[in-house]
């Protein structure tokens, strides 16, 4: 998260605080957030958790305004947590904050019933805002996300892919997000660009270039561009 501590205006301190449940399994994380959140007027931390399971049982003792919900967890992911928690509790408000925005992990997040999805890359100031939004019932989406739900609504796919038949049997052994990776270097996109197309981590997009170079045999990222104009990627939509 960032250093800017700055926030919008607070309600008067005299209001009924919002009480927020803050599970997530990095206790650093859950020491910033806590540190943050308990710096507004109109905040405070209910209780903290470390996994699903925990989330589970703290929301259903503590029963908290607003539930601050990492996805990738053990024992228990947010998902699953979402599903059980909504289940005990169906008013439950259940906010997503989490450092993937893969499609796998948004669309199972917000059919489970999250009523918003963040990535940690958010300011601190606009987090408050959307806890305070969250307890208004009011949904919060990433605007990368947002943008990602209109295009599945719409039915158009963000790359398109030609039918795997098509395919060369090079590319047949890449996974599909190995070959969006692949699609976005022969456009000259560095690590950093691809990560905020795709709405990944720059350490997950590393890992995909690891991956897709290990399987086509290739050295470096200038040949795998090379390879893959000559194969037909990186046209432009």
């Amino acid at each position: 998260m960032s250093s800017d501590v700055s926030s919008p205006p607070q309600p008067a301190s005299s209001e009924r605080k919002i009480r927020v449940l803050l599970v997530d399994d990095h206790a650093v994380v859950r020491q910033g957030l806590r540190l943050f959140i308990e710096m507004q007027n109109d905040m405070e931390v209910a209780g903290e958790g470390s996994n699903g399971f925990e989330a589970l049982e703290l929301a259903s003792r503590l029963k908290p305004d607003v539930i601050l919900l990492d996805l990738l967890m053990p024992q228990m992911g947010g998902v699953e947590a979402t599903r059980q928690i909504l289940e005990g509790n169906p008013h439950a408000r259940i906010l997503i904050l989490t450092s993937f925005g893969e499609d796998d992990k948004v669309f199972p997040a917000i059919r489970a019933g999250a009523q918003g999805y963040l990535l940690k890359d958010i300011q601190p100031r606009d987090l408050v805002q959307a806890i305070r939004e969250t307890h208004q019932g009011k949904a919060q989406l990433h605007p990368d996300i947002a943008r990602r739900l209109m295009t599945a609504v719409s039915g158009d796919s963000p790359i398109k892919e030609p039918p795997p038949a098509a395919l060369p049997a090079e590319l047949r052994e890449l996974t599909e997000r190995e070959r969006d990776v692949l699609d976005l270097i022969a456009r000259g996109l560095t690590n950093r660009e691809i990560a905020e197309k795709m709405v990944i981590s720059e350490k997950t997009v590393k890992t995909h270039v690891s991956n897709l170079l290990d399987k086509l045999g290739l050295e470096d990222r200038t040949r795998a561009a090379i390879w893959a104009l000559k194969h037909g990627l990186g046209a432009e939509d």
